[in-house]
């Protein structure tokens, strides 16, 4: 598996640095970058075996079966024998050699609670080799324990799968309980890091909690409540020893609303460089509403954000082309790392555009270049949306379906 293997033919004029290719055995520090726009579908998708061994969505490279909010409490049953179904098949084809564990996307079962975790991994047995892990829902210190203890056993027994927390709970998004639950969190995911894959947020349920629901003209940024605590999970979470990978919200909408604010992504750099397909492109992407999560996803990363929940296909290709690190951040990054022995405590970016600090930004040059071992990194003047006119030219439009 490897990002933007769809777009093999130009990947060399559009590349600096190639993404690297990887599966579910890839070093978990590397593999923890590796979700990009992780693509939720429901448990009861019954030709979900098909849409992966066909390479129905050609960008999908990461997805998250989902047994909770997707599934109503009476298809539950259903549910079960489909997923079981459709790992069957799968399983099937991995170990006739018809497909390698290195053509899958990286799959993800999302269960209700720990007492379901166990019965999915019963009813699964060797059928979890098809599995890189498991998403947790509502993951707090109160069920956490009890939710990777399972990972542990099964990764003892020789199955190599990793848990995925999701934080949405009310301890987590009410003030007064916050700090608290977030240090206890802390704890449970330093004992259990090496499963530890990703930190997820909900801010779904963070909203639900106090009724508010963010429109296609905002981002959840706007949401101050839940910025609130997206600020507190990343102070809590990405710092001491044990730093976490922690992935950026869900964009819920995809399909067209009535739009009140004018859409910040300008036409210029479109239509500079690209002309008339530029203009026609970005007017895709406005009247998607993919512009609101492009903007989201760069909010995300100056907020050291990385990944996304995707609930639709024509989201995969925008939001993983802007994991891309460009040149001009690699370039820093290179710099940054060469230099942090102490030979230069500051030093003019080659850009010449700035000035890169070695000690404070070195946190900064090792995540970039995790990210661009994962995603590549773009040639000189080229960046995200070379990906996205690359798939409109070649492909007559810029997203899958």
């Amino acid at each position: 598996m490897r990002f933007f293997a769809h777009h093999e033919q130009s990947v060399d004029e559009i590349f600096f640095k190639k993404p690297m290719y990887f599966d579910k055995y890839t070093p978990r520090e590397d593999l923890a970058y590796c979700l990009g726009g992780a693509l939720y579908m429901p448990a009861t998708r019954s030709n979900l075996a098909h849409e992966i061994v066909t390479n129905k969505h050609p960008h999908l490279t990461s997805m998250i079966i989902d047994l909770e909010d997707a599934v109503g409490d009476l298809e539950l049953e259903s549910a079960f024998q489909t997923l079981c179904g459709n790992m069957t098949e799968i399983h099937d084809l991995l170990t006739n050699h018809v497909l390698t564990i290195g053509q899958l996307p990286l799959i993800f079962v999302r269960v209700r609670n720990p007492e379901q975790l166990k019965e999915i991994i019963a009813l699964l047995g060797d059928r979890q080799q098809v599995l890189t892990g498991y998403v947790f829902p509502k993951f707090s210190h109160h069920n956490g324990a009890a939710f990777f203890e399972q990972i542990a056993e099964q990764n003892r027994l020789g199955y190599t799968l990793y848990g995925m927390p999701i934080l949405e709970s009310d301890d987590v998004i009410f003030k007064e309980h916050r700090f608290e639950s977030l240090i206890k969190i802390r704890e449970i995911l330093a004992e259990y890091y090496e499963y530890v894959l990703n930190v997820r947020i909900g801010t779904t349920d963070f909203c639900g909690l106090f009724g508010i629901r963010r429109r296609v003209d905002s981002t959840i940024y706007d949401v101050t409540i839940v910025r609130d605590c997206i600020a507190d999970i990343i102070n809590i979470l990405n710092r001491t020893e044990h730093r976490f990978v922690i992935s950026g919200p869900v964009w819920e909408y995809f399909t067209n609303q009535t739009r009140i604010f004018r859409s910040t992504l300008r036409e210029t750099p479109f239509t500079q460089r690209y002309g008339q397909i530029g203009l026609e492109t970005r007017e895709q992407l406005v009247n998607e509403y993919v512009d609101g999560l492009m903007r989201e996803v760069f909010l995300d990363q100056i907020n050291g954000l990385i990944g996304k929940t995707i609930i639709h296909p024509t989201h995969l290709l925008p939001v993983n082309a802007l994991y891309v690190v460009t040149h001009e951040e690699y370039l820093d990054a290179e710099s940054i790392l060469a230099n942090s022995e102490g030979q230069v405590g500051v030093k003019k970016s080659e850009y010449k555009n700035k000035m890169n600090e070695m000690k404070p930004h070195l946190y900064w040059a090792q995540r970039i270049m995790q990210r661009a071992k994962a995603y590549g990194v773009y040639a000189p003047n080229e960046d995200f949306r070379s990906l996205i006119l690359e798939e409109a030219t070649h492909h007559g439009k810029v997203f899958d379906s």
